[in-house]
């Protein structure tokens, strides 16, 4: 089973996150500048929210995807103001036609004092023993 990590992070909470599943996925977590040329069974997705939106950049992104390119895809992400960006990721994919799991990953990501500290070491605790579940 094919598998790649593809995240957008304008602050390093999702890099960091992405390098989380790297470790435990074993492929390299990549940003999404790096298209996907080569069929993957599953897509890591990382990407937090902005002001509640998702990124004009992620969006682009997900455009360039499509059932060729990509089985399913397990989503990660922080976010400060709502609870989760997993409904308006899955749409942007489903609009793809890409299959999305249900399990996802959602933890809460610092907007200056908002959520101050987000995500922790236990947020990250957290988020590997999710990515570990999905193995």
């Amino acid at each position: 089973m094919t598998k790649a990590i593809r995240y957008y992070s304008k602050f390093g909470h999702t890099r960091k996150m992405a390098a989380i599943v790297s470790e435990k996925v074993g492929v390299p977590a990549e940003t999404i500048e790096q298209p996907i040329n080569e069929y993957v069974d599953v897509l890591y997705f990382g990407s937090a929210v902005y002001a509640a939106v998702v990124d004009w950049r992620v969006k682009k992104f997900i455009k360039t995807l499509s059932p060729d390119k990509v089985g399913r895809v397990i989503c990660f992400s922080s976010a400060a103001l709502i609870e989760s960006n997993y409904p308006k990721i899955k749409q942007l994919f489903e609009n793809q036609g890409i299959q999305v799991d249900e399990r996802q990953f959602t933890c809460r990501g610092s907007m200056g004092p908002i959520q101050a500290g987000h995500p922790n070491q236990a947020d990250h605790e957290a988020l590997a023993a999710f990515i570990e579940s999905t193995l």
